[in-house]
C-alpha cells in the first residue's frame, strides 16, 4: 500500500511518485489549496491537494485530525521560504494525485501536540497517547537498546534461554504475585521476581553463558522508577570471577549506549566500595555529576555540649556528617527552611547549619549559627579543616542513626547540587559499587536478612564469619549505577551446598525450611555445580534515562499507574464467582454500601 515512510521522503525523491500511509496530523485550507500533514512513526510529510482533481479534493475537504489515509503523489521541492528545517522531510512536499480515506476518526480526546496533559488522561487513552511523536521515539529507542543488548550478548557467546513464568513462591525478597492453581486445589504458583534460581540451575546444567530479556513481577509499593511488571536483561555465566564479569558488562554498556544513542561511555568505569560510597555520598547509587561530598565528623564532636551531635556520635550506629555548600552563605532563611523540610522526608529531625562569614575567626564573630556556642574550638577547627570550608560557604550537618544521616544528606546533596549548579561537565557518570555487606539486621523481625539475595557468595576470607559475626561479612556483589540511578546489580553465586546451608542458617532458615523452599537448588548444588555469577539490568530504567523521560511509564507501551492499575483496560477487575470456584477460592462476602 505504500512505497515510503512519511518522514523518510526527502530531496533524493524529487520527481518520483510515492505512496504514503498514515494519520492526518492536521488539515489546513489555504484559499482553495488544502495542506495535510500526514504522520507515521518515522515523521511527517506535507501533502498538497489542488482543486484540479475534484474527487480527490472533495475527499480532502472531509478529512479531520487522526483520519487514517493513503496518499499517492509526486515529490517536489517546497517553494522558497516555506522550508521547515525542523522536519526530516521539511524541504519537500507531495502533490497529491490520489487520496483514499482508509478509516475516519472520531474527535480524539486531546491534541497530540498538547504538552499539558495529565498522566491519567494519557494512560486512559494510551492508544492515542502512543501516537505522539515523543512516545513513538521512546518505544523505538527501547527497541534499539534491546537489540543492542541482544547483539552484543549473542556475539559474546551467550545464548537466550526462556525460564518459567509460573514458578514456586520463595518469599525472601519483595512480595510475590500469586496465581491459584485450578488443577491442584489450594496451591499457588508465583510469578517470578527474577529468574535467579533457574539461571543458576542452567549454570549447573552446563549452559555456561545464558541471557534473557524477560518480564519480572513484584507486588511492591510503586514509584516513578518502579512497575509491578518490569523488563530485566538477565545474564549469568560460569567460570568467571567478579572482575571478569564486571569487565564484560562494561563493554556491554559501552556498546548499548553507542548503538542506541551514540554516546561514548568512559573506559573503564570508576569503582567505589559500598563503605566509601556511603561515607562520601550517603548513597549506594551516587550521582557523580554532583561535586558536593559528605565528610564524617563523628569523632570530632563526641565531647561537645551539643547533645544533638554528641549523642549519636557516641552511639553504636550513630553518625555525624557535614556537607559544605560552596557559596552557600547566600542561601536565604526560606531556602534553608525548605531544605530542612526536605531532609525531614528521610527521617531527619532537623538540619543544623553554619554560615562561614570569616573562616579565620572560629567563633560567633566569624561563624553564623545557633549551634556555634555549643561547639568547642577543636570541634569547629576540625569541621572547617575536614570540609575545606572557605569564607562565603555554608555547612549543613546530619546527626542521627547512620542510615537516617546517609539518606537525608545523600538526597539533599543531589537536590542542592542540581539546584545550585554544583555539578561537573559529565553528562553520563557510570560507576560500580562493590564490596557490599552480606547481611543487614532487621530490627522488626529481630534477625539478619540478605542485602541482595540469599544466594550471593560471601568473600572467601569472610566465610568463617557466617556463624559467629555475619554483620561483618562482605559479599561478592556489585551494582552498576549511573547519574544517581541503580541500573542493575549482580554477584558471584554460592556454588557449594555446605556454604549455602551456612548462609541459610545465618538468615534463620533452618534445614527443614530450606529443604521445603529451596530443596531443588540444594540438591542440584551437589552435582558438581561450577563457580558462577551474573547480573540483571532494568531495561525500563536504562531506556528512561537514555530518553530523558521523567518516569519509566514513558518508555513502556502499556504501563500501570502508581496504584498498579491499567486505566486503558480497567485492570485489575472483578471476576465471576464461577471463576473463583474453579480455582477453589471462596468468594469474599460482599460489603453493603450502607455498611
Amino acid at each position: 500500500m505504500r512505497t515510503h515512510y512519511c518522514g523518510q521522503v526527502n530531496l533524493r525523491h524529487i520527481g518520483q511518485e510515492v505512496s504514503l500511509c498514515g494519520w492526518a496530523q492536521r488539515r489546513r485550507d489555504h484559499g482553495g489549496v488544502i495542506f495535510i500533514d500526514l504522520r507515521d512513526r518515522k515523521g511527517l510529510a506535507q501533502i498538497v491537494c489542488d482543486p484540479d482533481r475534484p474527487e480527490m479534493f472533495s475527499a480532502a475537504e472531509s478529512i479531520r485530525n487522526e483520519f487514517c489515509l493513503r496518499v499517492t503523489g509526486k515529490v517536489r521541492a517546497r517553494p522558497e521560504g516555506t522550508v521547515n528545517p525542523n522536519m526530516d522531510s521539511g524541504e519537500v512536499e507531495i502533490l497529491c494525485s490520489e487520496l483514499e480515506i482508509l478509516n475516519p476518526s472520531v474527535t480524539p480526546p486531546f491534541q497530540l501536540d498538547d504538552d499539558n496533559l495529565s498522566e491519567n488522561v494519557r494512560l486512559q487513552h494510551r492508544v492515542i497517547d502512543l501516537r505522539r511523536p515523543q512516545m513513538q521515539k521512546n518505544l523505538e529507542l527501547r527497541y534499539k537498546a534491546a537489540r543492542a543488548f541482544r547483539r552484543f550478548l549473542d556475539e559474546a557467546g551467550f545464548i537466550d534461554i526462556e525460564t518459567p513464568m509460573l514458578t514456586k513462591s520463595t518469599p525472601e525478597g519483595a512480595r510475590d504475585y500469586l496465581v491459584p492453581s485450578r488443577v491442584n486445589a489450594g496451591q499457588f504458583f508465583a510469578l517470578p521476581q527474577s529468574p535467579q534460581l533457574f539461571k543458576q540451575l542452567l549454570m549447573i546444567a552446563g549452559f555456561d553463558r545464558y541471557y534473557q530479556i524477560t518480564k519480572c513481577f513484584r507486588d511492591e509499593d510503586l514509584r516513578a522508577d518502579r512497575q509491578p511488571e518490569f523488563t530485566q536483561v538477565d545474564i549469568e555465566t560460569s567460570f568467571l570471577d567478579e572482575s571478569a564479569i564486571i569487565g564484560i558488562m562494561e563493554n556491554l554498556f559501552r556498546h548499548v549506549f553507542k548503538e542506541s544513542i551514540g554516546v561514548e561511555l568512559p573506559d573503564p568505569f570508576p569503582r567505589l566500595t559500598y563503605a566509601e560510597a556511603m561515607r562520601r555520598y550517603g548513597s549506594d547509587k551516587p550521582d557523580l555529576r554532583v561535586t558536593l561530598e559528605l565528610v564524617d565528623i563523628t569523632d570530632a564532636v563526641k565531647d561537645v555540649p551539643f547533645k544533638v551531635f554528641s549523642t549519636p556520635a557516641n552511639s553504636e550506629n550513630g553518625r555525624v556528617a557535614a556537607m559544605r555548600i560552596p557559596g552557600g552563605a547566600s542561601l536565604t532563611r526560606g531556602e534553608i527552611d525548605e531544605y530542612t523540610r526536605f531532609a525531614g522526608i528521610y527521617g531527619a529531625k532537623g538540619l543544623a547549619y553554619i554560615k562561614i562569614n570569616d573562616v579565620t575567626r572560629l567563633d560567633d564573630s566569624g561563624l553564623q549559627s545557633p549551634i556555634v556556642k555549643n561547639l568547642h574550638e577543636n570541634a569547629l577547627k576540625a569541621i572547617v579543616e575536614r570540609t575545606r570550608a572557605q569564607t562565603g560557604d555554608l555547612i549543613f550537618f546530619g546527626a542521627d542513626k547512620a542510615k537516617i544521616v546517609n539518606d537525608a544528606l545523600g538526597a539533599l546533596r543531589v537536590r542542592i547540587g542540581h539546584e545550585k549548579a554544583h555539578v561537573n561537565e559529565m553528562k553520563w557518570a557510570p560507576l560500580w559499587i562493590v564490596d557490599f555487606p552480606m547481611f543487614e539486621y532487621d530490627d522488626e523481625a529481630k534477625r539478619w536478612v540478605a542485602c541482595h539475595h540469599p544466594f550471593t557468595s560471601p568473600k572467601d576470607e569472610h566465610v568463617p564469619l557466617l556463624l559467629g559475626d555475619p554483620g561483618k561479612c562482605l559479599a561478592k556483589a556489585y551494582d552498576l549505577a549511573m547519574n544517581g540511578w541503580e541500573l542493575g546489580g549482580g554477584s558471584i553465586r554460592i556454588h557449594r551446598a555446605d556454604i549455602q546451608k551456612q548462609v541459610f542458617n545465618a538468615l534463620g532458615i533452618d534445614g527443614q525450611e530450606a529443604k521445603l523452599k529451596f530443596g531443588f537448588l540444594l540438591d542440584a548444588l551437589n552435582y558438581g555445580a561450577p563457580p558462577h555469577g551474573g547480573v540483571a539490568f532494568g531495561l525500563d530504567r536504562i531506556v528512561s534515562m537514555m530518553a530523558g523521560a521523567d518516569s519509566i511509564r514513558d518508555v513502556i507501551a502499556f504501563p500501570k499507574t502508581q496504584r498498579a492499575q491499567c486505566l486503558l483496560t480497567d485492570a485489575p477487575s472483578e471476576v465471576s464467582d464461577r471463576q473463583l470456584r474453579e480455582l477453589h477460592i471462596r468468594p469474599a462476602p460482599k460489603i453493603s454500601q450502607s455498611a
